[in-house]
């Protein structure tokens, strides 16, 4: 529907969707005036905040204004590179667990499995999270993890319906589901919280949120609403949990299936990670050195972005480009399409090719801004760091023991539950190099 839209209404066009009008945009020149708009009067769609609030918060994803200001200034310092790197050692060791897990199952199996990796990945990444960002409370938080993938789940099911008033307040099944695990997530990140006073300070991410959270009432210059200390703490946490670890799995998931349907690709990343690495872990300056490695992630977030679209709203009516966009108009720029589009990639646009990435980012496309996985500009995503960082770790000491192809049983579905994922997951024959 929506490339129907572009190839019939031209490359920025008005859709609705019930109450909700909105600006498709794929015009690139429109495209980098708005990634790049700095003023605040430039924010995330209420309506999208209002509907994925029992997900989401209003935590940095989803805030928009002097409130998003205010989180990215608390959150972004503990994911800068620097903070990142401290954190390798942990993503090591729990890639480590689940590689020992495939070990056994592939001799169980007599030297070949099929593994249904995404759920390995998925579980990892929790792990990971969970164990760098709320240090001894981990196992809580993985508890909070598969409870925000019960409500991603439970809220795809119904989001094409958040343009009908009052919809998401019907007391129909799926938001009667939603509703009790909303009250379960907040209730287990109260008591997370809870814990930490009772038992000292970590050095974590939890740890900044709360002194954060003491922080935010005393700044209110900086809110355009009220937000309560235990809202602020409670929204924060879960945005951490969803963003910092369903996109990593997902790309991670998609990524050895790239690799086990382009053999020569998989054995030039690993020759790679053995010549860089021997059969030691990775550090943060063997990383660096992976060139081979991050083009193939790079082309991975081209061909499968986790997110869909970037999502804006007009706070005020606004001058872009020559179009006056008024207060409250939605604008929507679908990443992959501006990703896989011909004319500002080549005609391989459609095709794996990471090659395309060999000069970096800025001139992998006619346009640096037709690259946007993380966003780009004042809004990118803060956790980009660590993204990278673990699909690295995770990669590299994959491969060093495993080698993929893709199972006659697998079935390519990329569906979109809030994020690009695939629908009957990913299915791969694994043996042990």
């Amino acid at each position: 529907m929506m490339l129907e839209g572009i190839m019939t209404q031209g490359d920025t066009f008005l859709f609705c969707t019930g109450n909700i009008q909105c600006l498709m945009v794929t015009d690139i020149e429109m495209v980098k005036k708005l990634i790049l708009y700095t003023p605040l009067n430039l924010g995330k769609p209420s309506y999208l905040s209002e509907y994925l609030k029992p997900f989401l918060g209003l935590g940095i994803v989803s805030s928009s204004g002097s409130t998003w200001l205010r989180h990215r200034k608390i959150i972004a310092p503990e994911l800068y590179l620097d903070k990142v790197k401290a954190m390798i050692n942990l993503m090591v060791d729990s890639t480590k667990t689940v590689i020992s897990c495939w070990e056994n199952k592939v001799e169980r199996d007599g030297g070949v499995s099929e593994i249904k990796v995404d759920e390995d990945l998925q579980n990892l990444s929790a792990d990971v999270i969970a164990k760098a960002c709320f240090g001894s409370n981990y196992n809580e938080a993985k508890e909070i993890f598969t409870k925000l993938r019960d409500i991603q789940r439970a809220m795809s099911t119904v989001f094409s319906y958040a343009g009908i008033p009052g919809f998401r307040y019907m007391p129909i099944r799926t938001n009667r589901e939603i509703w009790r695990i909303e009250k379960e997530i907040d209730t287990k990140i109260l008591k997370l919280i809870k814990e930490r006073l009772d038992h000292g300070e970590e050095k974590d991410l939890l740890q900044m949120i709360l002194e954060g959270a003491n922080n935010y009432e005393e700044s209110d210059t900086l809110l355009t609403n009220s937000i309560s200390h235990d809202r602020f703490i409670i929204d924060n946490c879960k945005n951490i949990f969803s963003a910092g670890h369903e996109t990593t799995s997902i790309t991670a998931s998609w990524c050895l299936m790239l690799l086990a349907s382009n053999q020569v690709w998989q054995d030039r990343v690993r020759a790679e990670v053995l010549q860089v690495c021997g059969r030691d872990p990775p550090n943060a300056t063997m990383l660096r050195s992976m060139e081979t490695l991050n083009m193939v992630i790079q082309e991975t977030l081209r061909l499968y972005p986790p997110s869909a679209f970037v999502n804006r709203e007009a706070i005020e009516d606004i001058n872009i480009n020559g179009f006056i966009i008024p207060k409250g108009m939605g604008i929507q720029i679908p990443i992959a399409v501006m990703q896989q589009d011909p004319e500002l990639w080549g005609n391989d646009a459609h095709k794996f090719n990471p090659e395309r990435f060999s000069n970096g980012v800025i001139r992998a496309a006619k346009f640096p801004q037709a690259y946007i996985p993380f966003g780009i500009g004042p809004r990118v995503c803060v956790g980009q760091h660590l993204g990278m960082t673990e699909l690295k770790v995770i990669i590299s000491l994959i491969l060093m023991k495993f080698q993929f192809s893709i199972s006659p049983s697998y079935c390519h579905s990329p569906v979109f539950h809030m994020l690009i994922e695939s629908d009957h997951g990913v299915l791969l024959k694994v043996t042990k190099i």
